[in-house]
């Protein structure tokens, strides 16, 4: 048996969190086309015969405006520096070319700067996938992207794929595979991952929320459990925290029927994880600045430990 720790580490909207559903074969984590979907580390487990891979799905690196974004990034490259192994995800927008240039490939400089904050190659392996391949339409543009890329960084593998058509996701696993120390399983064989399920509850409703609404509204969101309550049919009580007034009209909409929508979706989403019907109802409370606010954004589930392997943050 072989296991090992794998962060998946990159910037926003890259496809980090389309791929662990792809390994996992479940869609567990939340996706978007929005970037910053993810806000903090999200274990899945991969167990097959002879390995287990424990995968830290990490938000996508970037600037931050707020303490949440800071927080976001912490989480990411706290992941990055503790696991076993780092796949640095990109994904065909960093194979652009360079018209009028000598070089026809021009690497993306976010992408360059991540790089070169990944822990040494002796200290810690990492495998390079260029995510989204699919949209690709000269397939020529790839060689030389991996040949640059392979200069920034000394990678122990560089994978082409598509994680939304599941193109090349057996062929990382094997690399990572290639890259695991024999030892014990770190988790009994049927764990999918560590978090409970408020956890899933109160990204799931998010997740209704960047599907439903558009602009400024899904980043300012955030959701809390107010109650759940175990019975033949659990009974949760959630409030989405927004920053405005505005906002806060958006999400409730017209007579109550955006949020209903929200609702509907989510309870949907819950109850195909759960396997049972639930009853959700939601609330909208406007929470001036709580992405700037440590009290409230511990609350919230995003406290300062974010990211570390293992640590629950309920």
């Amino acid at each position: 048996m072989r296991f090992g720790t794998v962060a998946l580490f990159g910037r926003s909207n890259v496809g980090k969190s389309t791929f662990l559903n792809a390994v996992l074969e479940q869609d567990l984590a939340i996706v978007s086309s929005l970037p910053q979907t993810t806000r903090d580390a999200l274990l899945g487990v991969v167990t097959r015969k002879d390995a287990q891979i424990a995968f830290l799905d990490t938000p996508g690196v970037h600037r931050p405006k707020t303490e949440l974004g800071r927080r976001m990034n912490h989480a990411a490259f706290e992941a990055a520096r503790t696991t076993d192994v780092v796949v640095f995800m990109t994904d065909v927008t960093a194979v652009a070319r360079r018209p009028g240039k000598t070089r026809e490939i021009e690497l993306d400089p976010e992408d360059l700067r991540l790089i070169g904050q990944l822990p040494p190659a002796k200290q810690t392996p990492a495998v390079l996938v260029i995510n989204k391949i699919d949209l690709l339409r000269d397939k020529g543009r790839l060689l030389p992207a991996l040949v640059e890329l392979q200069k920034v960084h000394d990678f122990a593998a560089l994978v082409p794929i598509s994680a939304l058509q599941d193109d090349g996701v057996e062929r990382v696993l094997g690399e990572i595979y290639a890259l695991l120390s024999e030892g014990p399983a770190g988790y009994p064989s049927d764990t999918l991952t560590d978090r409970p399920t408020s956890y899933f509850v109160r990204e799931y409703v998010r997740e209704q929320v960047l599907v439903a609404t558009q602009g400024e509204v899904p980043h300012a969101v955030a959701v809390s459990i107010d109650s759940y309550e175990e019975g033949k049919i659990p009974r949760i009580l959630a409030t989405l925290h927004v920053e405005k007034e505005g906002q806060r009209r958006i999400l409730v909409g017209n007579s109550g029927s955006k949020i209903k929508e929200i609702g509907m979706a989510a309870r949907a989403r819950i109850e195909a994880l759960l396997g049972r019907q639930i009853y959700i109802e939601l609330f909208v409370r406007i929470s001036p600045r709580w992405k700037d606010a440590p009290r409230q954004l511990a609350e919230l589930g995003y406290s300062q430990d974010a990211g570390e392997p293992g640590k629950e943050r309920e």
